[in-house]
C-alpha cells in the first residue's frame, strides 16, 4: 500500500476490506455444507454463506468501479493473491468444531451489524444503499449466532467448556476490527465511514450481554493480532482457502458455462 493515499485509492482499499471479509467468511461457513451436526443447521449455515457471498458481489463490484481498471467482482475474488486480500484475520480462522464456528460468527456479526449501521449514514450513497440491504441479512445472522452462543455456553458442562475454549482462542483476533490506519482516516475525513475505534464501546456492550447470558468469561487479554486488513500479514489458512476457492478460474481462465 502506498505511503500516501488519495481519497479514491483509500475508498478502493476500504471496499476491498468489506468485500474480502464477507468473501472469506462466506467461503469458510460454506465448508459446513453437508457436514453440519443436524439438517437445520446445515441449511442455516448454507444460507448464511450465500448471504455473505451476495454482499461480496456488491462490495467488490463497487470496488472494481471505483478502481476504474475494468476489474469485476469475479476478477477481484478469483484473480488476486494472498497479499492482495484485506480481510480481518478473524474470518480466515479454521472452522474447528461447531461451537468454534458459531463463536467466530458471533464475534464477527456483532461488529458487522454495528459497522453496517454506521455505513447506512455514509456520505457515499452507493455504500449507504449496500449497507442498508446487507444490514437486514446481518440482523438475522447476529440473532442466530448470539442465540446459539448463549444456548451452548449455558448448556451442558461439555458445551460450556467448548464455547469458553472457542472464545479464548478467537478473542485475540477482535482487536484488529478497531485499529485505524490511513485508509480509515481518509474515510472518516470524507464522511464515508466511521473511525473504527468509535465502534468499540457499542461492540463491548453487545458482546458482553450475550457472553453473560452464555455464562462465559470474557478474556482479560488486550493482545490483538493484526495485519490482515492492511495486507501486511495473513495466517497460513488464507492460502489454503484461496487454493480451494480459486483453482477452477486459475486452471481454466475465463471459463464460462
Amino acid at each position: 500500500m502506498a505511503d500516501k493515499l488519495n481519497k479514491n485509492d483509500a475508498l478502493f482499499q476500504f471496499l476491498l476490506r468489506l468485500g474480502d471479509n464477507t468473501l472469506v467468511l462466506g467461503h469458510r461457513v460454506s465448508e459446513w455444507c453437508g457436514h453440519s451436526p443436524v439438517l437445520e443447521e446445515d441449511i442455516a449455515l448454507a444460507n448464511t454463506a450465500l448471504d455473505m457471498i451476495g454482499q461480496t458481489q456488491f462490495w467488490l463490484g463497487l470496488a472494481g468501479e471505483v478502481e476504474g481498471k475494468g476489474r469485476t467482482a469475479d476478477n477481484l475474488a478469483f484473480l488476486r493473491d494472498v497479499w492482495d486480500f484485506r480481510n480481518l484475520l478473524l474470518v480466515e480462522q479454521p472452522n474447528g468444531d461447531f461451537g468454534q464456528t458459531m463463536m467466530r460468527q458471533f464475534l464477527f456479526d456483532a461488529w458487522h451489524s454495528i459497522m453496517l449501521g454506521r455505513l447506512m449514514k455514509s456520505s457515499d450513497q452507493r455504500i449507504a444503499d449496500i449497507a442498508e440491504k446487507a444490514s437486514k441479512e446481518v440482523a438475522y445472522h447476529l440473532e442466530r449466532s448470539a442465540d446459539t452462543v448463549a444456548g451452548l455456553g449455558d448448556g451442558t458442562e461439555e458445551s460450556h467448556a467448548k464455547m469458553q475454549t472457542a472464545l479464548d482462542l478467537l478473542w485475540p483476533y477482535i482487536g484488529e476490527m478497531f485499529v485505524g490506519d490511513e485508509v480509515d482516516a481518509e474515510m472518516v475525513k470524507a464522511g464515508v465511514a466511521p473511525d473504527p475505534a468509535s465502534l468499540r464501546d457499542e461492540y463491548d456492550a453487545l458482546v458482553g450481554r450475550v457472553l453473560a447470558d452464555a455464562t462465559l468469561t470474557t478474556p482479560d487479554s488486550k493482545f490483538a493480532h493484526k495485519g490482515g486488513k492492511t495486507g501486511m500479514r495473513h495466517s497460513e489458512h488464507l492460502g489454503h482457502i484461496l487454493t480451494q476457492m480459486q483453482w477452477l478460474q486459475r486452471a481454466y481462465p475465463g471459463a464460462t458455462w
